[in-house]
């Protein structure tokens, strides 16, 4: 049985593997372990940025990253930012994902949150069709710079 539940700094290089176990994060994802320790125990002092994971026996086979945004646009619309979901290899095509996508629905209305919303690289083709049979519209284009 899948257990959804907030991450702890011992689940941290577990994450970081299933960050590297993808067609991306294996290019991306290689600073030193201080590095991560470092960021989740930012992401813990934030008390609105949650890491989130997914164990089954023991094993942590799913994350997500969901941060809870106050906004003034939109009749000052709280929102629910997801990053960084991952599921591993060896389990995809089990619906995993589309779990972990109500779990975090499900924190996001919880939280007061009227919009959920998530950025995926534009070469996740197989993403990109899988959260919209999840409901979600490509209504926006997203834009990042590097500092």
């Amino acid at each position: 049985m899948m257990i959804w539940r907030e991450g702890t700094e011992a689940d941290v290089p577990a994450v970081v593997a299933l960050l590297l176990d993808d067609e991306l994060g294996k290019w991306r994802e290689n600073a030193d372990p201080s590095v991560y320790l470092s960021a989740f125990r930012t992401m813990q002092s934030e008390g609105a940025n949650h890491l989130i994971v997914g164990e089954e026996g023991g094993e942590l086979i799913a994350c997500y990253q969901i941060t809870f945004i106050a906004s003034l646009s939109l009749g000052a619309t709280r929102r629910g930012q997801i990053e960084g979901v991952r599921v591993a290899a060896s389990r995809r095509g089990q619906r995993i994902g589309e779990a972990l996508m109500k779990d975090a629905e499900a924190r996001a209305r919880a939280a007061g949150c009227a919009i959920l919303q998530l950025t995926t690289n534009k070469i996740r083709t197989d993403a990109h069709r899988f959260y919209e049979r999840l409901g979600f519209t490509p209504s926006h284009i997203g834009y990042k710079k590097s500092l």
